[in-house]
């Protein structure tokens, strides 16, 4: 009999590479087509149009707060910051392709910047937590920003550092936000799009600080 404690973890771990499950070649098929708005969210960025990856536990209720931000044009789930090529949902859950639940957040640069995305980011969940987000572990939950370009490298650690001083002089701990470049990002399955659109009695268990963050005040 699995010890449970063993496999918590498990999952609460990040495999190498060597470790990670194999996954598949071919990517899942969606339609592409946002649940909200009616977007593509499969086409093309306009040249307008700017774009971050962002992890803060179950992505069903990130998704939603981050369509409902000002600004952002469309949004799609999916897996980053793993192994594994095209995972499955399940696998995911495993904590054994090293993949965090993600957001795509495109959003336009005429309305709105990274620094007031990141705002919404930083005070939408709390991102000192490491390997869970409050009742759910794994993994799979921990928090994330993944950049698509170099100069947003500077930005999101400057954000970091803006909502770290916040986060102490609340008496919260150290932050464990993990912040790369994007290296592959993997749409997840139909029914985990838009999810609390399709299902709005559905779980979300996205819960902040109650801290302010200062972005777009001093940065």
């Amino acid at each position: 009999m699995p010890n449970p404690i063993e496999q918590m973890l498990k999952k609460s771990s990040i495999p190498s590479e060597s470790e990670a499950l194999p996954g598949r070649h071919s990517a899942i098929q969606v339609s592409g087509i946002h649940a909200v708005n009616g977007e593509n969210f499969l086409r093309e960025k306009a040249s307008h149009e700017a774009e971050v990856i962002l992890g803060m536990g179950c992505f069903w209720g990130a998704e939603r707060r981050l369509w409902n931000t000002p600004g952002v044009i469309m949004t799609s789930v999916g897996y980053a910051g793993g192994f594994t090529p095209n995972p499955s949902y399940e696998e995911v859950c495993t904590g054994q392709t090293g993949h965090s639940e993600v957001v795509q957040v495109v959003y336009d640069t005429k309305q709105t910047n990274l620094e007031t995305i990141l705002k919404v980011f930083w005070e939408s969940h709390d991102p000192t937590q490491g390997m869970r987000q409050g009742n759910d572990i794994g993994s799979q939950y921990r928090s994330v920003i993944y950049t698509t370009q170099e100069t947003d490298l500077a930005i999101a650690e400057q954000s970091k550092a803006a909502f770290q001083k916040a986060l102490i002089q609340s008496g919260h701990g150290m932050i464990t936000t993990e912040i790369e470049p994007l290296k592959k990002y993997y749409l997840a399955e139909e029914y985990h799009q838009q999810y609390l659109h399709k299902n709005p009695n559905g779980y979300c268990g996205l819960a902040g600080t109650g801290v302010s963050c200062p972005i777009g005040l001093s940065i």
